[in-house]
């Protein structure tokens, strides 16, 4: 067997025929199995075994019952690796937003030997994610990227959409004990708890033909939770310098203020004394592994200065407007309006401050990356997350 696309289900039987069809038609001339992992409650299992009497490709359906669908989707992932009869393995949903068409380029950019992960992107030349329908569900996915890129910069360095359910894994690539999968998320699973090597290949996302999205705010919620588990440490010691520098910055105000100083200049000198601070613990206590990776220290400190003095300057006159026109004591204002400009200066400086530099001669590493890469795979290693 070539390859394995696994189908992850969750009362999909509506959608069961004509994505075999269509990946049947796809495969034609390829040694390949469709393997459905269900956990519904529709009877989409018994849809599968009707549609595989005639089906041109080995069909098969494994169910898991209520009780026994730990780590939800990618649970479901995890199981249907295991199961798989190809190492090479196809994961895509089972509701037609993911095209069948694409499965073949997935599995010949993989045969060029040089990925593990091939990754079909919304989000590169020749994607499109209009499929997700509403500008809201477009800003939330985006926005999920930018947050998950900038909580693992190096792991994440060069895919475009970690998010995405739609790729291929060679499965001799993977250590499927150390996976702890939550949610519908499983492809940032395997990038971080795996050192693999990605390629992309572009994806056109398409509407749903059939059935409810099973994107709730619970599930937003769980990815929350595991994003935060999978990344917990090196966002909240950025977490705790910030707070630091958040009560460094409304001691400096009270004091000034205090002293008869007012309140626009008190933040002004607060915000410099506090951005060159927290700049400096961050650069040795949360960003040091990326260090021999990224620019030189002078740009990387005049990067983030100027970066942190633009957020200052919307962000003071924002303190203002709650000040005077919301009467909001100085002291709770700062607080209030330093919390909303923590997560985008943790985003800001994992992206842009610390950002990788390219290799002079592609391919290569030098001792100082090498260095790194150990670091980061010392830091991803399971039971250290």
């Amino acid at each position: 067997m070539d390859v394995t696309v696994i189908v992850p289900t969750r009362n999909e039987r509506g959608n069961v025929a004509e994505m075999v069809r269509q990946l049947a038609s796809a495969l034609a001339g390829r040694r390949a199995e469709i393997l459905f992992v269900d956990d519904s409650e529709d009877g989409t299992v018994a849809e599968v075994e009707r549609v595989a009497q005639d089906a041109p490709l080995p069909v098969r359906a494994l169910h898991r019952p209520a009780g026994q669908r730990a780590g939800g989707l990618g649970g479901a992932v995890v199981t249907g690796l295991k199961a798989a009869a190809a190492d090479v393995c196809v994961v895509m949903d089972g509701d037609l937003q993911h095209p069948p068409a694409l499965v073949p380029a997935l599995v010949d950019r993989h045969a060029r030997g040089d990925a593990d992960v091939v990754v079909a992107s919304r989000y590169i030349g020749g994607g499109d994610s209009t499929g997700l329908g509403t500008t809201l569900r477009f800003g939330v996915s985006r926005a999920a990227t930018i947050l998950t890129k900038a909580m693992f910069p190096l792991r994440l360095h060069g895919t475009s959409d970690p998010m995405t359910g739609f790729f291929l894994v060679d499965r001799r690539s993977l250590d499927l004990a150390t996976l702890r999968p939550s949610g519908f998320k499983v492809l940032l699973e395997l990038l971080v708890r795996s050192d693999l090597r990605t390629a992309e290949v572009p994806m056109r996302f398409h509407e749903r033909a059939q059935g409810e999205s099973k994107a709730t705010a619970r599930q937003g919620f769980t990815f929350l939770v595991h994003l935060a588990r999978l990344r917990f440490g090196k966002m909240s010691v950025f977490a705790a310098i910030g707070a630091m520098g958040a009560l460094a910055n409304i001691a400096i105000v009270w004091l000034l203020t205090a002293a008869g100083v007012g309140y626009v200049w008190a933040a002004i000198v607060a915000a410099e004394v506090t951005i060159v601070a927290n700049f400096l613990l961050a650069e040795r206590f949360v960003f040091a592994d990326m260090r021999g990776r990224a620019s030189g220290f002078w740009q990387r400190f005049g990067t983030s200065f100027a970066f942190n003095n633009a957020e200052a300057a919307i962000r003071i006159p924002v303190l203002a407007f709650l000040v005077e026109t919301w009467h909001i004591s100085a002291v709770l204002a700062t607080a209030i309006t330093l919390a909303v400009a923590f997560v985008a200066r943790f985003v800001f400086h994992s992206l842009v401050v610390y950002a990788p530099r390219r290799s002079r001669e592609p391919g290569t590493e030098t001792a100082g990356q090498k260095i790194i890469r150990l670091i980061d795979e010392e830091a991803m290693r399971p039971g250290e997350l």
